[in-house]
């Protein structure tokens, strides 16, 4: 069943993917809710700001509030209060984060865990099934996202290990499908995931043995893990000629405003990335140029709201904002709260950022 509806390709992208909890109008982004929750918002505030998906990671769920917690709330969805998409990353980027904690096998990976020691171990398998119990509309195959740089032998023998994850995670998925009776109508999605470090050969074999396997969208993996924008761009280019028009194409991790709109003009669909949400905590804060297009350099700064140089300033964060945060407060207060560590600033500067990112996708939506 073909769950994406490409609308435009006139300068880029432009579609909706359809999940078991609702459409998505792409290009989009996903804010990050790693443990269930995006920091310092509720599924309320979320649904404010127009957010129409978030993303939750497998490998931390599991471990807290942990499986059987989910399974008896009836899933992620219920528990959270949130009623839109939800996509679950599936622990592959854990890999490459946590490396000193893990071991790699054929089987899969086992982690001593950063909170209690014990083993958490995944696989390919394993992980389809945690991902049911959460209930994830989108689900992750298991992979292994190697870092940057790292020689063509051992990007070429992470691949080989990732593909084999993935023909294991589909045909686990098809089978669990048909054994729980789930229709074609109401099934989540699969997600399949290209990887081959920077290596054009390796890029171009993962893309076309992904599409063999067969997935109801493609990741392009591997990215934004230290390398330069340019180099970036060309890996995302290489991927998106072999990987099939009428699948969406999600770009893992990415990232930086500037690097969100290459990527939407080099043929992706969907980004997620924990920077809008990790700058509010720091007080940096997005302000858009209004002078200048998205696709024009310098189309926003980053104002440090907690310099003094804001202590008096009655200005809103951005004067053509219209998020709750610029419409109600000033600079100064919100500076004010940072200099006196009231949570409060950390939950108006996320609205903020947040809404700094989702507006900039819904312009993208519309070009």
């Amino acid at each position: 069943m073909n769950t994406f509806k490409l609308l435009s390709e006139k300068g880029h992208r432009i579609g909706i993917l359809a999940t078991p909890h609702g459409k998505i109008h792409t290009p989009f982004f996903m804010p990050i809710a790693t443990r269930g929750a995006v920091k310092n918002l509720n599924a309320d505030e979320l649904h404010k700001l127009k957010s129409e998906i978030i993303l939750s990671n497998t490998y931390h769920l599991i471990q807290r509030p942990g499986l059987d917690v989910l399974k008896k709330q009836k899933g992620l969805h219920v528990f959270i209060g949130w009623k839109g998409p939800i996509l679950t990353d599936s622990g592959g980027y854990q890999i490459f984060s946590l490396s000193k904690f893990r071991t790699l096998t054929r089987d899969g990976v086992t982690f001593t865990s950063e909170i209690d020691g014990s083993r958490v171990s995944l696989t390919p398998e394993s992980v389809i099934d945690a991902q049911l119990t959460i209930g994830s509309d989108i689900i992750m195959v298991l992979d292994e996202c190697p870092p940057w740089p790292c020689s063509y032998e051992f990007a070429k023998k992470s691949l080989e290990r990732t593909l084999q994850w993935a023909m294991r995670s589909k045909k686990h998925f098809e089978r669990s499908m048909k054994k729980r009776g789930v229709p074609l109508s109401t099934r989540p999605l699969l997600f399949g995931i290209v990887q081959g470090s920077t290596y054009k050969k390796l890029r171009d074999a993962s893309a076309r043995e992904m599409i063999k396997i067969g997935f109801d969208g493609y990741a392009i993996g591997g990215l934004a893990v230290g390398e330069p924008r340019a180099l970036r761009n060309k890996v995302l280019e290489w991927n998106t000629l072999v990987l099939p028009k009428e699948k969406p194409r999600y770009c893992m991790g990415v990232g930086k405003p500037e690097d969100i709109v290459d990527a939407v003009r080099g043929g992706a669909d969907m980004f997620d990335c924990v920077i809008p949400t990790r700058e509010a905590r720091h007080g940096r804060l997005y302000v858009r140029n209004s002078k200048k297009t998205i696709t024009q350099d310098g189309f926003y700064k980053i104002i440090r709201i907690k310099k003094m140089v804001f202590a008096n300033d009655k200005k809103p964060i951005d004067m053509h904002c219209l998020c709750t945060t610029c419409q109600t407060y000033s600079r100064s207060y919100i500076r004010h709260l940072f200099s006196i560590q009231e949570g409060l600033a950390l939950r108006l500067a996320t609205i903020h950022n947040l809404s700094f990112y989702l507006s900039l996708m819904r312009e993208l939506q519309t070009l």
